[in-house]
């Protein structure tokens, strides 16, 4: 007995099932509670962890446990985080590779065009909603902070640097370098001014015979302290901006290629899936991981109330602006675009927004990202591995508004009185620093800076936030993780008809079965995307005429709706 027909189950005719599936019948029919702890079995581990280490580090602070007690107790976490650490940069180049090669130059443009609007839209719409929260609720009270919280150190920072030092990231002269180093700018004492001092103070015999020498001493300290030169040097850490741009061309080049590079983009592709499985047998780790991270950060601050008393309306005013974000702005945007349920899309980002609040960095958080979106979410791959590894280190949402909300925090606290040019200039700087802003913890900290002394704040009181920094990080990377998120559905659902047509211009569509319930050769519930997001073959065209593949398509059907009746 051979094998049945292949044409017969193409127009129509239902196969008979392999033994194999007769045998796994009876594991795909779990209904009731079984079925959703099938489905949420993960989810409800991340949750224990978070749970676990907020319940762990409570129950051990009044032990006052010694600082090896707590590294002992963190390190776990700190073992988690390396982890997960390790697999961003291999999972971003890959990603990046073999999503922007399954796609053409123009359309990698178009995306990337609208990904960058709704990136800038989002984060200025958030610097915003943060001056308006900041202005209504006025959390900042003068007498919050203390003489011991100043510091005599003042940092010249300013915008110009901030952006200067993106364009030396994004643009890097070593590949090799850019993975374990990023520029940015330093302000050091000018060596001359120094120098020629000095000969003065030692050659003047009569300030010495005068006793002025404390005078003249005073006097080359503030020529120290305002002569200072600019210098671009190198810090650890992984310079992503420039790693993804480098990713985004050669990915658009080697797609123009065709056939030649194929086994480039099946290298790739296959590192990608190589590293979400290492992704998935990670996540069993979650409890211990997770749980260890925020219980050794409960443990480490030194008088947890105290501090959580003395900036509860800050904190509150941030919470808030996170809230109305997250689940009325996001939503309606979600809403408005996709035309589905935005609060079922939000729910299955329910355990990466867990595992971005436990870790507080998006690029950690990201390999969970790509398997709720892709898996789960069922969004189209080629957008998510374009979108995701962009946006977590250009869109800061909760950054932004972070910013928005601390600056000026800090100059009420200082009782300045802000006027609409000062207003404009916390709104326009903090949209342009968040955008710049590293996927590292506490980084809007640094950007922070930039703002205040662009509206002329004092910046001693920056220190005061250090204390709960690491909370209300936490809250601002759900909001940096989710912006990514929806702009990968929004950029998905503006990019249908450019993605169809790809898919187009890649399978034979005649060979689609007819009569299925959606008349597109379509089971239910799958859209077109889900089809082939992963079996387009490129050809060596940059640019795919989408209308004449349209028109083709289109005539493909009428032909073969007429041989029908025929």
């Amino acid at each position: 007995m051979g094998p049945p027909n292949v044409a017969s189950a193409v127009h129509g005719t239902e196969l008979p099932p392999k033994t194999t599936e007769r045998s796994d019948a009876p594991l795909e029919e779990l209904t009731g509670y079984r079925k959703w702890l099938s489905d949420n079995l993960m989810l409800l581990v991340t949750l224990s962890g978070v749970l676990l280490g907020v319940v762990l580090g409570l129950s051990l602070r009044p032990l006052h446990l010694h600082g090896d007690s707590i590294m002992l107790i963190s390190y776990p976490g700190e073992l988690f985080m390396r982890v997960l650490k390790l697999m961003i940069l291999p999972l971003v180049i890959s990603s990046l590779i073999a999503g922007s090669a399954s796609l053409n130059a123009k359309m990698n443009g178009k995306i990337a065009l609208r990904t960058l609007v709704y990136f800038a839209s989002t984060s200025f719409f958030n610097a915003a909603l943060g001056i308006a929260l900041v202005m209504l609720i006025h959390p900042g009270n003068p007498d919050l902070h203390n003489a011991d919280d100043r510091s005599t150190d003042k940092k010249a920072v300013n915008l110009l640097d901030s952006l200067l030092d993106l364009g030396r990231n994004v643009f890097p002269d070593n590949l090799f370098q850019a993975s374990i180093q990023q520029a940015h700018t330093v302000y050091l004492p000018k060596p001359s001014i120094l120098h020629n001092f000095n000969e003065s103070l030692l050659n003047d015999t009569a300030a010495l015979l005068t006793g002025s020498v404390e005078a003249q001493r005073q006097q080359l300290e503030d020529v120290e302290e305002v002569v200072l030169v600019r210098d671009v040097q190198y810090r650890s850490g992984t310079n992503t901006l420039g790693i993804v741009f480098f990713c985004l061309v050669f990915g658009t080049f080697l797609g123009t290629i065709g056939q030649k590079g194929q086994v480039v983009v099946d290298f790739f592709a296959a590192v990608f899936e190589v590293i979400m499985k290492m992704v998935t047998c990670v996540m069993w780790l979650t409890p211990v991981g997770i749980s260890s991270v925020i219980a050794g950060k409960i443990l480490s601050v030194d008088n947890l109330s105290l501090v959580m008393a003395q900036l509860i309306w800050f904190i509150i005013t941030v919470a808030i602006g996170v809230i109305i974000y997250q689940l009325v702005v996001m939503q309606a945007i979600y809403f408005v675009f996709v035309r589905r349920n935005p609060f079922k899309f939000y729910a299955g980002l329910i355990q990466a927004m867990l595992t971005a609040f436990a870790t507080a960095s998006t690029a950690a958080a990201l390999p969970i990202t790509f398997r709720c979106m892709n898996e789960k979410l069922r969004v189209d791959a080629r957008i998510t591995r374009f979108v995701l590894p962009i946006g977590c280190n250009i869109n800061m949402d909760g950054t932004a508004l972070y910013i928005a909300v601390a600056s000026i925090f800090v100059a009420q606290m200082s009782g300045m009185a802000l006027g609409c040019g000062e207003l404009l200039t916390v709104l326009l700087t903090s949209t342009a620093a968040s955008m710049s802003s590293a996927s590292v913890p506490s980084a809007a900290l640094v950007l922070l800076l930039v703002v205040l002394s662009a509206i002329d704040a004092p910046v001693q009181d920056v220190t005061l936030l250090f204390a709960v920094d690491w909370f209300v990080d936490r809250i601002r990377t759900t909001n940096n993780m989710l912006g990514d998120c929806y702009a990968a559905a929004v950029v998905e659902e503006l990019s249908r008809k450019e993605l169809m047509a790809l898919d187009a211009a890649g399978v034979n569509y005649q060979d689609l079965p007819a009569g299925t319930p959606n008349g597109n050769g379509l089971h239910e519930g799958q859209t077109e995307l889900e089809t082939t997001s992963n079996k387009c073959v490129m050809t060596d065209s940059v640019v795919v005429d989408m209308s004449a593949v349209m028109n083709n398509v289109n005539l493909q059907q009428e032909h073969s709706n007429n041989n029908r009746r025929v």
